[in-house]
C-alpha cells in the first residue's frame, strides 16, 4: 500500500444486497461485512451480552463483524428463536428465506407461538434515528472542489494518504477534522471543471471543530484566496521515501495543497500555524463529492432570493425554493458572479447554506430504503481520501459514532474575517482583530451556537476616535512593569494619548478588567477591541461620568503583553459572517 494507496475490497463476488440480513430476534435489517457463507449470524445478544460485534467462523476463530441495526420493514415479524438465528443457512437471500420458510412450518406444526410480550415496534422519531444512528456522523460537501464527511461500511472504496500524523479515530477531548475540496481535473465528469493542467488546490477548506462533550460543532471555513504562510512539510513518495517540501511566505492559502508536490498533510500543517489548532484527521474530495451524494439524496433544498444567471458557473435558478442536485448542485456551491460582489467569499455562503440543507436532509430522510442508503454510502466513499487514522470502514465507523451526538442546531459555519489586501485586489489578508478573538474561542472549546433566543442581536457599538479614548492602567496581577508597557503601546501604537499609568491596584485580580460609565461605551469598546477583551471582561457602572473622567484597566494575571488578546471570549467578535445549520431561512442574495 503506497502513500496514495486505494484500499482493496474483500472480496469482489459480493453482492451488496446481501450484506442487508433480516435479523427475526429485533425485527431490523442489520449490515453484515462478512460475505455469505464465510460467517455464521452472531449469537443473539441475550446468549452473548456485550459480544455485539464478534461472530464465530467455523472452527472457532472469531471474526470482526460490524452490523448495525435498521429500521423494521412494515410486515416483518420477528418470531424465531436464538437456536434458528444461530442456525441461518450460509448463502444469499433467497437461501435465508427459504430457511426462514421451513422453519415457520415447523413451528405451526410444534404447537402454538410463544406467550412471550413482542417488543413494541419503535416510534417514527426513532425509526429515523435507527437509520442515521449507524450511518451519518458529519456530511460537509463544499465548494468548487467540494469537501465532506461520511462514514459507511465500504471499506474498498476508501483512499488514504500518510500525512506522518496517525491519531486514533476515537479521542476523549475536542476533535478537529480538516475538510478539503480540490479542484482537480482527475475523475470521471470532471474535466470541464478547475483549471486545464492543475494539479489541484485547497480550493474549499474548512475545519470542523467538535466539542470535547460533543454538544456541539463549529465549521471554519478558510478563504482560498487569503494571503499566508506555508511551513515545510514532509509528504510520503509512492516508493516510501520521506520528502520535504520548502514552505513559502505571503501565498495565497489554496496552493498549500496539490502546488510544488504539496499533499493534504502540508494544508493540514498551514490550518494549524493559522488557527493555532491541533487537527486530528483530514478528508478530502473531489467535484464527484457534489453531484453524487446530491444526487445520491435524490437532491438538496436551496433557497435563491432574486433571479441567478451565473454564466460561469452555469447556475441559473428562479428566485424562490428549489431543489438541486448533480451538475445543478455543483453549480450552486461553486457559483460566485451572481451574488453578492462576486467573491469567493460570497461563494462561501453558497456553499454554507448548501451544506447546512445537506446535512439536515440526512439527518431527516435521505436513508429511507437500504438500496438509498447503499446509494448514498457509494456516492461519498468513492469520492472521499482520509488520513491514515480513520482510513479502514472500521475506524470511520468508530469516528461517526463518537461525533454523531451533535445535534444540528449545534452547529455553526463561521467564515474566517478577513480584510482587503492593500497591494492585491485580488486576495485578501487575515483580519488579527477578529481572527484571533475567533480562534481563541474555538481553541478553548467556547460553542458558536447559542440556540434560538427571543430577541434579535443588539446592533454593535460605535467606536470611539484613538484620541478621545482616556483610561487609567494598573496592574492588578500582571507581569512586573506591565502598565507601563501597555501605556507605552497604547499611546505610540494605537494613539491613545489621554492613557495614563496609575501603577498597582489595590488588590489582584485573575482576570483583566475594563470599568466604565454608560458614557464611555464607545471607548470601552474601542480599548476592548485593541486589547482583546471578552465581553465578560467589561464592567459597566450605573451612572455616566464626567468628560474628563478616565475609565479603568486592571491588568489581572491573565494578562500577557499589550496586543496580545486576554482571553478567549465566550461570544463571536462583532460582524464575524457565520450561519447556523438549522436556520431554513437562509437565501442567495
Amino acid at each position: 500500500m503506497d502513500a496514495q494507496g486505494r484500499g482493496q475490497a474483500g472480496d469482489d463476488n459480493v453482492d451488496p444486497a446481501d450484506q442487508w440480513v433480516f435479523d427475526p430476534n429485533t425485527g431490523n435489517y442489520e449490515l453484515r461485512l462478512d460475505p455469505a457463507g464465510q460467517a455464521a449470524a452472531r449469537p443473539s445478544d441475550r446468549r452473548a451480552p456485550g459480544s455485539r460485534r464478534a461472530a464465530r467462523r467455523p472452527g472457532g476463530e472469531v471474526a470482526d463483524t460490524d452490523t448495525r441495526p435498521l429500521p423494521t420493514q412494515g410486515g416483518r415479524r420477528g418470531g424465531q428463536g436464538a437456536d434458528e438465528a444461530e442456525e441461518r443457512p450460509p448463502g444469499g437471500r433467497a437461501a435465508r428465506r427459504s430457511g426462514r420458510r421451513s422453519a415457520a412450518a415447523s413451528a405451526s406444526v410444534a404447537g402454538p407461538a410463544s406467550r412471550r410480550k413482542r417488543k413494541p415496534k419503535p416510534s417514527g422519531r426513532k425509526k429515523a434515528l435507527y437509520w442515521t444512528a449507524g450511518v451519518v456522523g458529519f456530511v460537509l460537501v463544499a465548494g468548487c472542489g467540494g469537501a465532506f464527511y461520511l462514514y459507511q461500511q465500504l471499506n474498498g472504496n476508501i483512499n488514504k494518504v500518510d500525512v506522518g500524523v496517525e491519531n486514533d479515530a476515537v479521542s476523549d477531548g475536542p476533535v478537529n477534522v480538516l475538510i478539503i475540496g480540490t479542484d482537480a481535473r482527475s475523475g470521471k465528469g470532471n474535466s470541464g471543471y478547475g483549471d486545464a493542467g492543475s494539479v489541484g488546490h485547497a480550493d474549499t477548506t474548512l475545519l470542523m471543530h467538535i466539542s470535547k462533550d460533543r454538544s456541539n460543532a463549529t465549521a471554519l471555513s478558510i478563504p482560498r484566496d487569503m494571503i499566508t504562510d506555508i511551513p515545510d512539510c514532509p509528504t510520503k513518495q509512492k516508493d516510501g521515501s520521506r520528502k520535504i517540501i520548502p514552505g513559502e511566505h505571503g501565498v495565497r492559502f489554496n496552493t498549500s495543497l496539490g502546488q510544488e508536490g504539496r499533499d493534504p498533510g502540508c494544508t493540514w500543517r498551514t490550518v494549524e500555524k493559522l488557527t493555532g489548532l491541533k487537527i486530528d484527521h483530514f478528508m478530502m474530495a473531489d467535484f464527484n463529492a457534489v453531484k453524487e451524494l446530491s444526487t445520491a439524496v435524490d437532491g438538496v433544498e436551496v433557497c435563491a432570493a432574486k433571479d441567478l444567471n451565473d454564466p460561469k458557473s452555469h447556475l441559473r435558478l428562479k428566485a424562490g425554493r428549489h431543489t438541486v442536485m448533480g451538475e445543478q448542485a455543483l453549480a450552486f456551491v461553486r457559483t460566485r458572479h451572481a451574488i453578492g460582489f462576486g467573491s469567493d467569499l460570497d461563494r462561501i455562503k453558497m456553499q454554507q447554506q448548501f451544506l447546512s440543507s445537506l446535512i439536515r436532509k440526512l439527518k431527516s430522510d435521505a436513508f429511507s430504503s437500504p438500496s438509498k442508503l447503499y446509494a448514498v454510502s457509494q456516492a461519498a466513499t468513492k469520492a472521499l481520501t482520509v488520513d491514515t487514522g480513520i482510513g479502514t470502514a472500521s475506524k470511520l465507523l468508530d469516528f461517526g459514532q463518537d461525533l454523531k451526538r451533535v445535534n444540528i442546531d449545534k452547529i455553526t459555519f463561521a467564515t474566517v474575517p478577513v480584510l482587503d489586501n492593500p497591494n492585491d485586489k485580488a486576495t485578501v489578508i487575515l483580519d488579527k482583530g477578529k481572527a484571533d478573538p475567533l480562534f481563541a474561542m474555538v481553541r478553548a472549546d467556547h460553542a458558536l451556537a447559542k440556540g434560538k433566543k427571543g430577541k434579535g442581536k443588539k446592533a454593535p457599538v460605535s467606536k470611539a476616535p484613538p484620541g478621545l479614548v482616556r483610561v487609567d492602567v494598573t496592574n492588578g496581577g500582571g507581569p512586573i512593569g506591565s502598565a507601563q508597557e501597555t501605556v507605552d503601546w497604547l499611546q505610540n501604537s494605537k494613539g491613545a494619548r489621554l492613557s495614563t499609568n496609575a501603577g498597582n491596584a489595590p488588590a489582584k485580580l485573575s482576570a483583566t478588567r475594563l470599568e466604565y460609565a454608560p458614557n464611555q461605551a464607545d471607548q470601552a469598546a474601542t480599548l476592548a477591541d485593541w486589547m482583546g477583551l471578552s465581553k465578560s471582561a467589561l464592567k459597566k457602572s450605573s451612572q455616566n461620568a464626567g468628560d474628563r473622567v478616565p475609565m479603568k484597566l486592571i491588568l489581572g494575571k491573565d494578562f500577557t503583553a499589550p496586543g496580545t488578546p486576554i482571553a478567549a471570549p465566550t461570544e463571536l467578535p462583532d460582524n464575524v459572517q457565520n450561519v447556523n445549520a438549522d436556520d431554513k431561512n437562509v437565501c442567495a442574495k
